[in-house]
């Protein structure tokens, strides 16, 4: 009996030293780097939007609904049984909407929510007719630029490896899966529609996976010890394309500062408005 048991200690000591030597960062043994992405991460990209260089005359620009949107029609992989729920995000114009707001560069209007725009507006009108206000209700502001595009690539096991050992019944593996996600955004002159400035970003997505296990028949193959551990982390779908989005808007901004589509404004002064009623018939053609 005595003897049982210190067997029993003696497989517990070597999973327990197994475990601590498996637990390592993914980036031994050639294992690309698995790391999660974090909101600190997805801030330095709205940090580096914020502190753009503010043009001479902002451009008016619309992202309309359906404009932006999951164009790979991507199903969750599933081996057991069919997923009819999406791998992408059907709100993704919701991140390029963001990611153009939290830029100094553009002057964003409202066109996802249109049709209660306009129905609001038009309540208010309304009611100052029939109170005979003599204030009238401002005319929308109309873009003269439109963002368009969407998710044009979902590609799972781009690449994938691992590595593993076992002796005596004792081991462990360590396996990764690189997944990939890739978007376009083209910038479109209302006046003229053409294309201006066309932008493709693919953003990587990693997943890894640590196991242990014993699998061990002692005492005369008696008994059986049977022990499994394991952990998974995998990136954010929608953080991965939150960030490929404001990526593409920071190269837009880049882009269109490189071809003189807008200038950078190097003197402001606060005393004078920064677009005047010429200026702003001039951005929207």
């Amino acid at each position: 009996m005595k003897k049982a048991i210190q067997q029993k200690l003696l497989y517990l000591s070597v999973l327990l030293l197994s475990s601590c030597a498996l637990i390592v960062d993914p980036l031994d043994n050639g294992l690309p780097p698995i790391r999660s992405i974090d909101s600190a991460e997805v801030g330095i990209l709205l940090t580096k939007l914020s502190e753009a260089p503010i043009p001479i005359r902002k451009p008016v620009v619309a992202v309309y609904p359906n404009s932006f949107k999951d164009d790979t029609g991507q199903r969750r992989s599933n081996s057991q049984y069919a997923s009819f729920s999406t791998a992408i995000t059907q709100a993704p114009d919701a991140y390029l909407i963001r990611a153009l707001q939290h830029s100094n560069v553009f002057d964003v209007v409202e066109r996802k929510g249109l049709d209660n725009l306009t129905k609001e507006r038009q309540i208010i009108r309304t009611t100052r007719e029939n109170f005979d206000e003599k204030q009238k209700v401002k005319p929308l502001l109309f873009a003269g630029i439109l963002m368009e595009g969407g998710v044009v690539g979902y590609e799972t096991n781009v690449k994938s490896g691992g590595s593993g050992a076992r002796y005596l019944g004792i081991g462990g593996s360590k396996e990764y899966r690189q997944d990939s996600v890739t978007i376009s955004l083209r910038t479109v002159s209302v006046s003229t529609g053409e294309i201006l400035i066309e932008v493709l970003v693919t953003k990587s997505i990693l997943s890894a996976s640590i196991t242990q296990d014993v699998f061990r028949f002692y005492n005369n193959n008696t008994e059986l010890v049977e022990i499994e551990s394991g952990i998974v982390e995998n990136e954010s779908i929608n953080i991965a394309l939150q960030m490929a989005v404001e990526t593409a808007v920071l190269k837009t901004i880049e882009e269109g500062y490189a071809k003189g589509y807008w200038k950078e404004n190097e003197k402001t002064d606060i005393n004078k408005p920064s677009c005047d009623d010429e200026c702003i018939a001039t951005i929207r053609g």
